[in-house]
C-alpha cells in the first residue's frame, strides 16, 4: 500500500506538516485550501497513516513488531506506549475517530506482510477499503463532516485513490514481490513474471498487464464518481480541497491511460502546470454542487460486507 510517493529516508521526528510536504505532494497541494486549523488536522491524520504505512513496508526499524503491538493495544482498549500511538491517540479521541476503523487500516497494512496476489476484484476492493477507504472515513471527522450518509462516498473516494496507486505502482510493487492486480484479470501472472516481462520486453505479457491496469482504472472511475457525489456533504473549503485532491490524484491514471499504459517505464507524475489545471477543474465542481444529494449506489459496497461503516 502506498499513501503517496515513498521516501526511503524515514524521519519520525518530522512535524505532520513537513511529513505531508515531503511525502504527499498531491495531498499537500490540496491542503492549502483547507485553512490553517483544518489543514493542520488533515496533516496530523496523514502523518499518522503514513508512519503506519512505513512500518508495514519495513522503512522503519522494527516496524512490523511495532505495528502488531499498536494493533494489540487498540484491540484491548489499552493504547501502547509506542510514540506513534501516544501522539495520535488524544487527537483520535478529540475527533471521535472510530477505533474499529483504525484497526481495519492496520489489518490492511499487515496484510501486505503476506504474499500479495489478489485472486479477484472483491478481494482487491476489500483490501482497498482497509488501506484507503478507512482513511476516507477518518478524514470525514477531520473535515467536520458528520452526516452519516457521507461515509459511503468517503469510502469510495479512498478506494478510487488506492486503485490509482496500484495502477501507478505495478512495477515498484512487483519489485517488492507484490501483485495487486486480480489474478482473474491477468492470467495469474506472478510478480516475478511481471518483472521478467519488463526486462525481456515480452510484448504479450506487457500488454496483458497493461490491459489489467486499464481495467483497474475503469473501476477506479466508478468509485471516483461516487466520491465526487460525496463532495456535497462537505463544508465549502473542505469541498474545494477534496475536489482538488480527487482531480490531481485521478490525473495520474488519466496520464497513464492517455500514454498507452506504459507501466514498464515506471510511475507517472503530475507537474505543477497539471496541478493548476486540475485545481481549476476542481473549483468548477462548486458550481455543480447539487442542492439535493444523491443516494449512494449500494452495489459498490457488495464486496465490503461486514467491514466498519459499510452498509
Amino acid at each position: 500500500m502506498s499513501i503517496s510517493q515513498k521516501n526511503t529516508h524515514i524521519n519520525e521526528d518530522l512535524s505532520p506538516e513537513m511529513s505531508l510536504a515531503r511525502n504527499g505532494k498531491s495531498f499537500n497541494w490540496a491542503k492549502h485550501f483547507l485553512g490553517d486549523e483544518m489543514g493542520r488536522d488533515a496533516a496530523k491524520l496523514y502523518s499518522f497513516c503514513r508512519l503506519l504505512d512505513d512500518m508495514a513496508d519495513g522503512d522503519i526499524p522494527n516496524g512490523n513488531t511495532r505495528l502488531v503491538a499498536i494493533r494489540g493495544g487498540l484491540k484491548n482498549h489499552q493504547p501502547t506506549a509506542d510514540r506513534t500511538m501516544t501522539e495520535f491517540y488524544p487527537f483520535m479521541q478529540e475527533k471521535n475517530i472510530d477505533r474499529d476503523v483504525v484497526l481495519a487500516l492496520i489489518d490492511g497494512l499487515l496484510q501486505d506482510q503476506n504474499v500479495v496476489a489478489h485472486e479477484n476484484e472483491d478481494e482487491l476492493l476489500r483490501y482497498s477499503y482497509r488501506v484507503a477507504g478507512t482513511v476516507g472515513l477518518m478524514m470525514c471527522k477531520v473535515l467536520n463532516c458528520h452526516n452519516p450518509a457521507a461515509l459511503a462516498h468517503a469510502i469510495d473516494l479512498g478506494i478510487a485513490m488506492q486503485l490509482t496507486n496500484i495502477a501507478r505502482d505495478v512495477l515498484e510493487d512487483a519489485m517488492m514481490g507484490r501483485r495487486y492486480l486480480p489474478a482473474s484479470w491477468v492470467d495469474n501472472i506472478t510478480a516475478d513474471e511481471i518483472l521478467a516481462a519488463m526486462r525481456s520486453a515480452d510484448t504479450a505479457r506487457i500488454e496483458l498487464v497493461a490491459a489489467g491496469i486499464d481495467r483497474l482504472l475503469a473501476l477506479a472511475e466508478i468509485y471516483y464518481e461516487s466520491g465526487r457525489l460525496g463532495l456535497a456533504y462537505l463544508p465549502v473549503r473542505a469541498h474545494i480541497s477534496i475536489a482538488v485532491a480527487l482531480q490531481v490524484y485521478r490525473q495520474i491514471g488519466v496520464q497513464l491511460k492517455n500514454r498507452g499504459t506504459p507501466w514498464q517505464n515506471g510511475r507517472q507524475h503530475t507537474n505543477i502546470l497539471t496541478k493548476f489545471i486540475c485545481t481549476s477543474q476542481a473549483m468548477q465542481s462548486l458550481l455543480s454542487r447539487p442542492a439535493k444529494r444523491q443516494a449512494h449506489n449500494k452495489a459498490l459496497h457488495h464486496a465490503l460486507a461486514g467491514l466498519p461503516h459499510v452498509s
